[in-house]
């Protein structure tokens, strides 16, 4: 009997994930990316411990593949150095199980990669439209020829075209008001231990130690959307340079960059949840499904539960189970998904709004309750996140 074909149109960490999900089912699967090769340049990602439990029920090391820097502790801090609130990881695994890790977004991408079977991920392979009119998609690509599927996964980002297609009444992506900059530096001589974030009054700095040994540093700002600097290193040191240590030395190594290694991009999320995760025998997951804003750390690892989720509900590639059982099994996926995602994706906007608080009042009120509040139960607050994680059935 013929094997089960999986089209994944993406090869971000929730496209990538799904893949080896579906091909340790037995699958067999393509993976279609538009750009013309993988990554090389980018951002860090921060893998939660609900991230982390996902990827192990597929079987995925996520700090063998990528190496393992668990920082000392975890917190905020005001523009002036002082912590509103911190954690030790050792407390964090010890009530989970697992500490975050952080790490380089192009070689974690690469090791998912890597996981899979040569020629699996084709790169300049756009998806252009999928025609599920017969009952099994096929998939149009700028570089064909067609694909016929059994199963079609929509991990093509935040301004996922199969979106637009088949959800064309969705209001789509809601500006959150900030832009956001970031990058990867090298730092071994300052001796940074913690993974921190500072507010200021509508401006944020985030730094977080590698599992490479490098930094990856972020920082957002409230500005119309479209605003561009002409030199992004010269407006975080305008705009940061006056902050706690290690901030200013950080952005001496960042000044050192090339203009193309620091990103700028606004930030969106999705203006309201999709009616559902699927249509017919195509499934969305991550991005595509449910943008969220980055103040949790939890848009990739929402993607990472997606995919295991939704490979965990599918049949096996083997073909058992019948014809009719991929189109129940999205149908199963959207009910375990859905709702987990639009919450974490709610509490992400909020949070961010706390973060972007601008008048001098409203933000040392917030600085004041949030230093207010006991570490014990800001991690408390945390665990419908962390231990959220579950496989259905």
């Amino acid at each position: 009997m013929p094997k089960r074909q999986a089209v994944i149109a993406g090869a971000g960490i929730g496209g990538l994930t799904a893949a080896i999900a579906l091909h340790r089912r037995g699958w067999r699967v393509t993976v279609c990316e538009r750009a013309p090769e993988p990554p090389v340049t980018g951002a860090g990602i921060g893998l939660a411990p609900n991230a982390l439990r996902a990827l192990a029920a597929i079987g995925v090391d996520a700090a063998r593949a990528t190496g393992s820097a668990v920082p000392e502790t975890m917190g905020v801090r005001r523009s002036a150095g002082q912590w509103l609130t911190r954690a030790g990881t050792a407390d964090m695994a010890a009530r989970y199980g697992v500490a975050p890790v952080a790490v380089p977004r192009p070689a974690f991408t690469a090791a998912l990669a890597a996981a899979l079977p040569p020629g699996t991920v084709r790169y300049g392979t756009a998806v252009t439209a999928v025609d599920d009119a017969r009952g099994r998609p096929i998939v149009r690509t700028e570089a064909g020829p067609d694909l016929p599927a059994d199963l079609v996964v929509a991990a093509d980002g935040i301004h996922s075209p199969l979106r637009r297609a088949y959800f064309p009444a969705h209001p789509g992506l809601n500006y959150i008001g900030e832009t956001a900059w970031r990058t990867i530096v090298d730092a071994p001589d300052l001796g940074i231990a913690a993974m921190s974030e500072t507010w200021g009054r509508g401006q944020r700095f985030g730094v977080t130690p590698l599992s490479d040994g490098r930094h990856y540093l972020y920082a957002t700002a409230v500005v119309p959307a479209g605003t561009r600097p002409a030199d992004a290193r010269a407006e975080l040191r305008a705009r940061f340079g006056a902050w706690h240590d290690p901030i200013p030395a950080l952005l001496d190594r960042v000044a050192r960059l090339a203009p193309a290694d620091v990103l700028q991009n606004d930030l969106y999320d999705l203006a309201a949840p999709l009616p559902r995760l699927h249509h017919g025998r195509i499934a969305w997951l991550g991005d595509a499904a449910h943008a969220m804003a980055p103040n949790l750390g939890q848009g990739g690892c929402q993607a990472i539960e997606d995919a295991v989720v939704l490979a965990h509900l599918l049949p096996t590639g083997d073909g058992a189970n019948g014809a009719d059982s991929v189109p129940a099994a999205l149908a199963a996926y959207t009910a375990a998904r859905r709702d987990r995602t639009d919450a974490v994706r709610v509490r992400a906007r909020r949070v961010g709004r706390l973060g972007a608080i601008g008048h001098p009042l409203a933000a040392a009120a917030r600085d004041l309750a949030v230093r207010a509040t006991p570490t014990r139960l800001a991690l408390r607050g945390m665990d419908d996140l962390f231990n959220g994680f579950r496989l259905p059935g």
